[in-house]
């Protein structure tokens, strides 16, 4: 049987999960892409908390998910981050493949001044 779109992401991600681990040293960039949004969170797996977090929402141009947005997301996580005094992650890409909008947010993550 032939599985959804939805879970096939499922199933990568629980495989990228289980490779990398966000620790206080170096905590985990996660994704999450949906139609018509994007977000990132920055997680310290080792406590189980949030350090930061930016969506599409949070930004001023809100023109919904392109990679623009993407990008502005990823401007804006990195800032967060940076001002907590965390700059480097690990990446996790949440199951998605790495181009389109998830790249763009990288690559934005990136260029701020995050380090992975």
């Amino acid at each position: 049987m032939k599985l959804s779109r939805r879970e096939s992401v499922k199933r990568r991600h629980q495989r990228v999960r289980k490779k990398i681990n966000g620790t206080p040293e170096r905590p985990r960039l996660c994704v999450f892409r949906s139609n018509n949004h994007i977000y990132a969170q920055v997680i310290d797996d080792v406590a189980q908390h949030t350090l930061a977090a930016a969506s599409d929402f949070n930004i001023e141009s809100n023109s919904g998910a392109t990679c623009e947005a993407s990008a502005e997301v990823g401007k804006l996580v990195a800032q967060k981050a940076l001002e907590k005094g965390i700059s480097r992650v690990v990446f996790d890409r949440g199951g998605n493949l790495y181009h389109g909008r998830v790249k763009a947010l990288a690559e934005a993550a990136r260029e701020a001044g995050l380090d992975f």
